[in-house]
């Protein structure tokens, strides 16, 4: 497998998917780098919906992309690539919890008999001590108030109000009638209403980094996987 030669002269990031996706066909790194840093705090947070684990959340997205990229040529962009990531993910998350629990199904998984708190990475800021310290307090009692919900709320809840994806695009990804979404939604919000105060809404979109080391050690491992980063420097 030939490692395609890096480019220097190229604002990968400012590329749109089609052209990286057209990169990546031909075994560019830098192009896999940037599909994803794009994609990454998406996969992570509906992988992680599902897991309810950090690192199986993080093995999920890994395997996902490789799945992908091993099956690049079959993009054929009929849907967005957001969208084709995201069912990869699903499928490997759900596939790990069948083989855990044959029956499991998102349309009717078993509410949880005692919430397990785990916490979510947080994101390094470099502003006011004192205000990263209190806006760390606020995100840690969303996640887990998040992370307490019943799973087929706790799915719903991170697709639509966190990742901001539409009640369509939720319902598609689900299998479920847009009814049922907007149900489960409705009913997500008025269980962290009973926990959270109104106030704490705008820091919503927030919660559930996926960035900086976390970004880089998965998007290395996956790209090493690929045999896609260059040899170590001569010492």
């Amino acid at each position: 497998m030939q490692r395609q030669e890096f480019r220097h002269d190229v604002d990968f990031l400012a590329l749109g998917d089609a052209e990286l996706v057209q990169l990546a066909l031909q075994r560019d790194s830098n192009a896999f780098r940037a599909i994803m840093q794009r994609h990454n705090r998406r996969l992570y947070r509906v992988a992680r919906s599902i897991m309810h684990d950090d690192s199986e959340a993080e093995d999920v997205v890994q395997e996902a992309y490789v799945l992908a990229f091993s099956n690049l040529a079959k993009f054929r962009a009929e849907s967005s690539l957001a969208t084709w990531l995201t069912r990869i993910t699903l499928n490997e998350a759900l596939g790990r919890l069948r083989r855990r629990r044959p029956t499991v199904d998102l349309s009717s998984l078993d509410l949880p008999s005692g919430a397990q708190v785990i916490p979510f990475p947080t994101m390094p800021s470099n502003e006011d001590p004192e205000r990263n310290a209190a806006q760390r307090e606020i995100r840690c009692l969303i996640e887990r108030a998040i992370d307490e919900l019943p799973e087929i709320f706790r799915v719903v809840f991170v697709m639509r109000d966190v990742e901001d994806m539409s009640i369509e695009e939720t319902a598609a990804f689900l299998s479920l009638r847009p009814e049922t979404v907007k149900t489960r939604l409705h009913r997500a919000r008025k269980l962290l209403r009973q926990a959270l105060n109104d106030k704490l809404a705008p820091v919503l979109t927030d919660v559930f980094p996926f960035a900086g080391r976390r970004c880089q050690r998965i998007t290395d491992e996956v790209l090493n996987r690929l045999q896609l980063l260059p040899p170590p420097a001569a010492g």
